[in-house]
């Protein structure tokens, strides 16, 4: 049992989230570096060198340079079992990331310096502070020109309502940028670039007020930096762990993650500040991650990620207990015990057998099609059922044919498939099979991935055709005569591939008026998967 606890409590589960762009899978690819997991950092833009970043695996974010799916590494740094989980910054693929935060015990905020906080890093900062989960801020870029320090604080706390803790300070920025001064030690660590990022780079260490420190920055910016920290230690918010782990203050760091600067300071930092994993709430219960047997909830689905086996991976997070390979779990929704298959973790499409996990660690196992997005597994002793994740309702809508109409039945598969993972939402006229397949998404850019993974996956070419509707409502009393509703004419009846009863509208306005012309009539907006 002692060797078990240890295991847990040397567990850190975190997710990372920003704008588009602020330099996410940039900053994940140095945390791996530095923890031996990559020899050699990929550059998601693909300019100073050929590797792609490890984190973005799939073929269209090669191409495009942008994440557009989470995906998930472990790796070991001083004595520490690290789970990260990338996610897409891009708001069309917001869905993926706020079912990836469910699997997390804390963020990582990554601030571009320029640009300050941006609108996808305050719909992701609501997401965090709803479940109350530890905010780490880190402030990339700094060798570039950047805002205002100050300003930039001020932004995350009146923009964010959060509190901030500077725990180091940038000495300059853009050409200037010289590195980070520690306030716990009262020291300055000098960073110099090497091989544009791509490997871990040498530290030096000099103490604010030392003569040295005028020949390693100037006595300009030694000057500088001396008034700003007296202003500092007068201004800010105290630290306080207990705020921090509560998600009501966010330490800051300032950094380069393209050339190193700052990363392992901000690493080794977090690590001693953030918790194992927490207690966990399920329905009726309270699971503890040390005391209780192994328990896990499924929190993405993804088709694909090796192309020679056309697998099909259910990722889960393990919430209590040990997992040990070929052990009998009780597929709670599914209402039936099973071993699970092919258990393994991840390196992005890079996978290892795993013969046993702990509480705190991400796992990916076979999914023959039976696992649903919110899921629970257990023990076959254990009586307990996670809380379900948010379906997010589309706001897009296009009718999906495919152009070779004999490659109906890998157009089914591709599409059902992709639908599963949860990227997208697949609905049928009322009263018709799968002649007319409508497709629904949060966020535009995925019907792009939708017709470039069928057509890269499946082989299957589609047309897209655009509807004009952009509100959906599921009918709730079972017993309504959906057929005979009176609708206005900018509504469309449609339903679910379980077959459930729903209505797309172009306006607002148009669903008081189904309402109204029908009494008794019980309409929702997606709730949570059950």
């Amino acid at each position: 049992m002692a060797n078990y606890t240890n295991e847990i409590e040397k567990r850190r589960t975190f997710a990372i989230i920003s704008h588009p762009d602020a330099g996410k899978t940039t900053l994940t690819e140095k945390l791996l570096l530095y923890g031996g997991a990559i020899n050699l950092a990929g550059s998601v833009k693909g300019k100073k060198t050929a590797k792609h970043a490890v984190s973005d695996w799939m073929e269209i974010e090669k191409q495009r340079g942008i994440s557009v799916t989470s995906s998930v590494m472990q790796f070991n740094y001083d004595g520490y079992c690290i789970n990260i989980l990338d996610t897409p910054g891009h708001q069309d693929f917001s869905e993926d990331t706020y079912r990836t935060l469910m699997a997390a015990d804390s963020a990582v905020m990554v601030i571009d310096a320029s640009k300050g906080v941006e609108a996808q890093t305050k719909k992701l900062f609501k997401v965090c502070t709803m479940r109350g989960i530890p905010i780490f801020t880190f402030i990339n870029k700094m060798d570039r020109e950047a805002n205002d320090t100050y300003e930039l604080l001020d932004e995350i706390e009146n923009v964010l309502g959060i509190q901030t803790c500077p725990v180091n300070w940038p000495i300059g920025c853009g050409k200037n940028f010289k590195g980070v001064y520690d306030r716990n030690t009262n020291t300055i660590t000098k960073f110099t670039a090497a091989n544009n990022g791509q490997k871990a780079v040498d530290t030096v260490e000099v103490e604010l007020g030392s003569s040295e420190l005028d020949s390693l920055i100037g006595t300009e910016l030694h000057e500088k930096l001396s008034e700003e920290i007296e202003l500092l230690d007068g201004a800010s918010s105290e630290f306080d762990l207990e705020k921090v782990r509560a998600g009501k203050l966010t330490p800051v760091f300032f950094g380069s993650a393209l050339t190193n600067f700052g990363v392992e300071t901000f690493l080794q930092h977090f690590l001693d500040m953030t918790t194992s994993p927490l207690p966990r709430n399920a329905k009726d219960a309270e699971v503890d991650p040390l005391k209780d047997d192994f328990s896990a909830f499924v929190f993405k689905i993804q088709a694909n990620m090796n192309k020679a086996h056309r697998d099909r991976i259910a990722f889960m997070r393990i919430c209590s207990g040990r997992f040990e390979a070929g052990m009998e779990v009780n597929h709670v929704q599914g209402g039936k015990k099973m071993k699970l298959s092919q258990p393994q973790q991840m390196m992005a499409q890079e996978r290892k057998i795993v013969e046993e996990a702990y509480a705190g660690d991400i796992i990916g196992v076979f999914d023959p099609g039976i696992f649903s997005i919110g899921d629970t597994i257990c023990m076959p002793n254990m009586k307990i059922e996670y809380e379900g994740i948010p379906t997010f309702a589309p706001e897009h809508f296009a009718k999906v044919r495919q152009v070779d109409t004999m490659k109906r039945k890998q157009f089914i598969k591709g599409i059902s498939q992709i639908a599963q993972e949860g990227a997208i939402q697949i609905f049928q006229e009322f009263n018709t099979g799968m002649e007319e397949i409508i497709v629904g998404v949060v966020g535009v850019l995925q019907f792009d991935v939708l017709k470039f993974r069928l057509e890269s996956e499946y082989g299957v070419d589609i047309r897209l055709e655009t509807l004009p509707y952009e509100h959906i409502r599921w009918i709730v009393s079972k017993d309504t005569d959906v057929a005979g509703l009176s609708v206005t004419s900018d509504t469309k009846k449609i339903k679910d591939l379980k077959d459930n009863p729903l209505l797309i509208f172009t306006h607002s306005w148009s669903i008081n008026t189904v309402l109204d012309r029908n009494k008794g009539l019980e309409l929702s907006e997606f709730g949570t998967a059950e």
